[in-house]
């Protein structure tokens, strides 16, 4: 069974997620922001050996502590989509832009798709494309866990933005109504800032998406 631990990272409040198996006690980082050493800190206090970095998107808050911690621990760098290789290539910008330490730059060993799936031990996880927020985000969805987690696709009352380039509003909408609801009412998502909800619950009283 998948378990995970959301540790928010950096003074953007970013949801970095240590998701693990508990037989094998294999783990990942999903979108390791920043702090690489309390990242790591926090695998080793649980038990859990880090196999992979699993990225959703390439904004800095997400992926600023990506490169250096891949280097540092000779980890493979899983997605996101092509989309957002701009995005990569814009990490030390971005560092600059937003007062964050020096991003390192780098290559994802695999990039992901619509459809596509990671496994971490015994356990599978899907990948769905979602665009809107950014081109390439991606989303990982556990259905034995019945958790989604979505980056800055979705949040508790809200929704990702879309006026960074390469986002768009319509497409955003079509992502969360066509890829997230189906994913079920009861599944519980870990968005990229704030606390955790369900589909049902936004899909019934989010403002920006209610009754899709």
């Amino acid at each position: 069974m998948l378990r995970y631990l959301t540790i928010p990272v950096t003074a953007f409040q970013q949801n970095c997620s240590l998701i693990w198996c508990d037989q094998t006690m294999e783990g990942a980082l999903i979108d390791p922001g920043g702090e690489g050493e309390r990242l790591k800190a926090e695998a080793q206090r649980l038990g859990v050996k880090l196999t992979a970095l699993w990225l959703t998107h390439a904004h800095i808050d997400h992926a600023g502590a990506t490169g250096t911690l891949a280097r540092e621990l000779g980890l493979p760098i899983i997605g996101p989509h092509p989309g957002d290789q701009f995005w990569i290539d814009g990490l030390p910008q971005q560092s600059k832009m937003f007062g964050f330490p020096q991003a390192e730059t780098f290559t994802p060993t695999r990039w992901l798709a619509d459809g596509d799936s990671v496994t971490l031990g015994h356990s599978t996880v899907a990948v769905r494309h979602c665009p809107g927020h950014t081109p390439g985000h991606v989303v990982f969805h556990s259905a034995e866990m019945a958790r989604c987690f979505v980056g800055d696709v979705l949040f508790a009352g809200s929704i990702g933005r879309t006026d960074f380039p390469g986002g768009d509003h319509d497409t955003l909408i079509r992502s969360i109504t066509e890829r997230l609801w189906p994913m079920g009412d009861d599944t519980i998502f870990i968005p990229g800032h704030g606390p955790e909800s369900s589909f049902g619950r936004e899909r019934r009283s989010n403002p920006y998406v209610g009754n899709t």
